[in-house]
């Protein structure tokens, strides 16, 4: 990531330094995980779609222990691997919304709450800014190279109220707290990046 943009890295030393944490990532550009990936103080084991699992990049991602998830039914498999990930003290990659987008966290899934409550893990927000600002005049699908990308790392913080439930409507209440973080983090890492 350093030799062909140029990271501006901020907060990374508010991720704990060792135990299970979630990184909740916003998703405007193809290169958000990778960037992430690269500049993070720990291995990052993210969710991603199975359509990425193709060709060369199928045992590249296997190896470097990325998950592969169906997003299109419950992938139980996925979703046992994830939560391996976080019993062994791992980190654990997730773009909240699902999907790439405005990557404003403004649709979230149920997914991060689940996992957070389940795993007993923190949640560490990452607003990754300035991938999608223009294309590239080389490679239209990715940033210029040698182009300011800044990744701001947030506080660490928990998704659960506490109690331990683990119910429909802890999920729900979590999930709306988790916007509510994310959403603040974004709007202060944009402050912070002047983007």
């Amino acid at each position: 990531m350093y030799g062909l943009w140029r990271p501006r890295v901020l907060g990374a030393w508010k991720v704990p330094a060792t135990g299970p944490v979630i990184f909740a990532v916003n998703h405007s550009h193809n290169i958000d995980g990778p960037m992430v990936m690269g500049v993070a103080p720990r291995p990052t084991h993210f969710l991603i779609k199975k359509e990425a699992f193709v060709g060369p990049l199928d045992p590249f991602l296997t190896a470097i222990g990325q998950v592969e998830v169906d997003r299109t039914t419950t992938d139980r498999t996925a979703i046992g691997r994830a939560l391996d990930v976080l019993s062994a003290g791992g980190v654990l990659g997730i773009f909240p919304e699902g999907t790439r987008g405005e990557g404003d966290f403004a649709s979230l899934r149920a997914g991060l709450a689940y996992f957070a409550l389940r795993g007993g893990a923190p949640i560490v927000p990452i607003a990754v800014l300035g991938s999608s600002e223009r294309p590239g005049r080389l490679i239209k699908a990715l940033p210029p190279l040698r182009s300011r990308v800044d990744v701001v790392f947030g506080d660490p913080f928990e998704a659960g109220d506490g109690s331990g439930r683990r119910t429909r409507k802890a999920l729900d209440e979590a999930t709306e707290r988790i916007q509510k973080q994310l959403t603040a983090h974004l709007e202060n890492a944009r402050r912070l990046t002047g983007r």
